[in-house]
């Protein structure tokens, strides 16, 4: 019994992160914010329903291994590729949202060289926000 229930709580809380994610696709203003709540909410959302899973096939070891091994490769691939996602759609001139407050990459991009260079040093003066 008890099985069922920590199946059922991890099972919904996964699909509860994954419509999350969906109304954020809808939601977001722009690429990047979209990117965000996907990328954040769906592996989330992924790793806890595959514990569900894990919790439900507990008596079968490879099966636990497996479904393990994919919150693994979900874990650690979701945000790389959301990040490789972002900077493409950045640096092909995708539009911001209106609200943006600063665009630290446009500072930083040189278009000659096509390079992104390091942050400026700060002077002692500037003010911090």
């Amino acid at each position: 019994m008890m099985i069922e229930i920590a199946t059922s709580v991890l099972l919904l809380l996964g699909a509860f992160l994954m419509l999350l994610s969906g109304i954020g696709i809808i939601r977001m203003p722009d690429l990047l914010t979209r990117m965000h709540a996907t990328s954040k909410a769906g592996a989330l959302g992924i790793g806890l329903m595959a514990c569900g899973y894990m919790v439900f096939y507990s008596a079968d070891t490879s099966l636990v291994v497996r479904a393990l091994a994919m919150v693994v490769f979900v874990l650690v691939t979701a945000p790389i590729a959301a990040h490789v996602l972002a900077r493409a759609g950045y640096f092909v001139g995708i539009e911001l949202w209106e609200g943006t407050i600063k665009d630290v990459i446009k500072e930083r991009y040189d278009l000659k060289t096509r390079r992104l260079g390091s942050a400026p040093k700060r002077r002692d003066d500037e003010d911090t926000y």
